[in-house]
C-alpha cells in the first residue's frame, strides 16, 4: 500500500535515468509516497523489469519532470548530468554517483547550468545490482550525502534535501572535494583491500578453503562487486585512493618488517600498536544510531530446524530489550548456528537472565 502523497516532500514527476540498484530503490521507495516516478534507460529489458517491480513507469512523450535524478556508471555520468540539463530546461537533477569532484568539474567545462545541478550520493548498496536486487528501504537511515558547490540555488539544495528525506535517509552536507576523500577512506579503499584479499584465495587448495570461518567471510563480503563499475569508481576517484593506499602500505611494510624479525627489540611493541590502532578505528565507526556506540553480546545456540530464529527474535522482542546488531554463523552439516546478539551494555544482564529462564543455551 502506497503512502499519500500529501506526505511526500518531493514534487512530481521525477524523472530517474539508470533504473539499476540505484535508480530502482529510489523509484520504489517514492513510488511509496505517493510521488509520480518516471523512467528511462538504455537498456529496455532493465527499464521494463524496473517498472514491472513498481518503481514507476515510463517516460512517455508530454511529461515534464521537475527534478532528475541521474543514476548511472561513474564514466558517463557527467555527460548524462549535462544532457538532462539541457533537456529540461526547468528541472533540478541530481546525480547519485560515487564520485562528485569530476563531475562537476567537466560540468564547469561545459558551461553547464549548475544553477539547478547538486550532486548527492546515497551511502547504500548491496554486492548484486540491477533492478531485480531494489529495495524500497535500502536507504532507511543511511546517510546521503549532498555534495554543494558554489553555484546551487537555494531552490536546487531543498528539492534534493526533500528527496533525501523522502527516501528516510538522513542528510550529509560535504563539498564535493571532501565527499570524494572520504568515500576514499570507508568505501573504496576498503573495496580494494577485499578484492586483493579474495583474490590470495585463489591460490588456497580446496582443503584450505574448506576451513574458511565467519571472519574472512566478513572482510571479503564486498569482493563479489562488480569489477566493471569498481573500476570506473576506482579511475574517477584515483588521487584520494591512493593517498590513502599510501598510508596503509606503509602499516602493511611495518607489519612485515616486524613479523621477519619478531624476536627484534620492539618488534611485539610495534605490532601490539597497529592492533590497538585497529581497535580504536572500529570503535570510530558509527553504530546503528549513528553513534560511536558500543555493545554487549551474548551468544544463543540455536537449533537447526524451521522457526527457531524467529523464535529467538520473538522472545528477545518480548523480553524487550533491542537489538543494536546481529551476526550469525552456521557450518554446514551442524546441528545448531550461533546467533551473537548485541544489546546496549546496561541491558545484557536482564537479557541473557530472561533468555537462560526460557531454556536458551548461552556461550557467555
Amino acid at each position: 500500500m502506497s503512502i499519500s502523497h500529501d506526505l511526500a516532500r518531493t514534487p512530481s514527476p521525477v524523472l530517474i535515468i539508470g533504473t539499476g540498484l540505484l535508480g530502482a530503490s529510489i523509484g520504489l521507495a517514492l513510488m511509496q509516497r505517493g510521488v509520480e516516478v518516471l523512467l528511462s534507460d538504455i537498456s529496455p529489458s532493465a527499464l521494463a523489469l524496473a517498472a514491472d517491480y513498481g518503481a514507476g513507469r515510463a517516460l512517455a512523450d508530454g511529461d515534464q519532470p521537475v527534478l532528475v535524478v541521474v543514476a548511472v556508471p561513474p564514466e558517463i555520468a557527467a555527460d548524462a548530468v549535462a544532457e538532462q540539463l539541457r533537456r529540461w530546461p526547468d528541472a533540478v537533477v541530481t546525480d547519485v554517483t560515487s564520485v562528485k569532484a569530476q563531475i562537476v568539474r567537466a560540468l564547469i567545462d561545459e558551461d553547464a547550468d549548475l544553477d539547478r545541478y547538486l550532486g548527492s550520493h546515497p551511502m547504500a548498496g548491496r554486492e548484486r545490482g540491477g533492478p531485480i536486487s531494489a529495495r524500497a528501504d535500502l536507504f532507511r537511515g543511511q546517510p546521503w550525502v549532498i555534495a554543494e558547490h558554489k553555484h546551487v540555488t537555494a531552490h536546487a539544495l531543498e528539492t534534493v534535501e526533500r528527496l533525501a528525506l523522502d527516501v528516510e535517509a538522513v542528510p550529509v552536507h560535504l563539498d564535493p572535494v571532501q565527499h570524494d576523500r572520504a568515500v576514499a577512506l570507508i568505501s573504496h579503499v576498503p573495496q580494494v583491500v577485499a578484492t586483493l584479499l579474495a583474490g590470495r584465495l585463489v591460490d588456497g587448495t580446496p582443503s584450505q578453503i574448506s576451513l574458511a570461518g565467519q571472519g574472512l567471510r566478513d572482510t571479503t563480503r564486498i569482493a563479489a562487486s562488480d569489477p566493471g563499475l569498481w573500476l570506473q569508481i576506482l579511475a574517477a576517484n584515483s588521487d584520494e585512493v591512493t593517498s590513502v593506499l599510501r598510508a596503509l602500505r606503509d602499516d602493511l611494510d611495518a607489519m612485515i618488517h616486524d613479523l621477519e624479525d619478531v624476536d627484534r627489540a620492539g618488534a611485539r611493541r610495534e605490532i601490539t600498536e597497529l592492533f590497538i590502532a585497529g581497535n580504536t578505528g572500529v570503535r570510530r565507526i558509527p553504530g546503528k544510531h549513528g553513534t560511536d556506540a558500543e555493545f554487549s553480546t551474548t551468544i544463543v545456540f540455536v537449533d537447526d530446524k524451521p522457526g527457531e530464529l524467529a523464535r529467538l527474535f520473538a522472545e528477545i522482542g518480548e523480553i524487550g530489550v533491542n537489538i543494536e546488531d546481529l551476526r550469525l554463523e552456521h557450518s554446514p552439516k551442524a546441528e545448531f548456528g550461533l546467533a551473537e546478539v548485541s544489546v546496549l551494555p546496561e541491558r545484557i544482564e536482564e537479557l541473557t537472565k530472561a533468555l537462560k529462564e526460557r531454556g536458551w543455551r548461552l556461550s557467555r
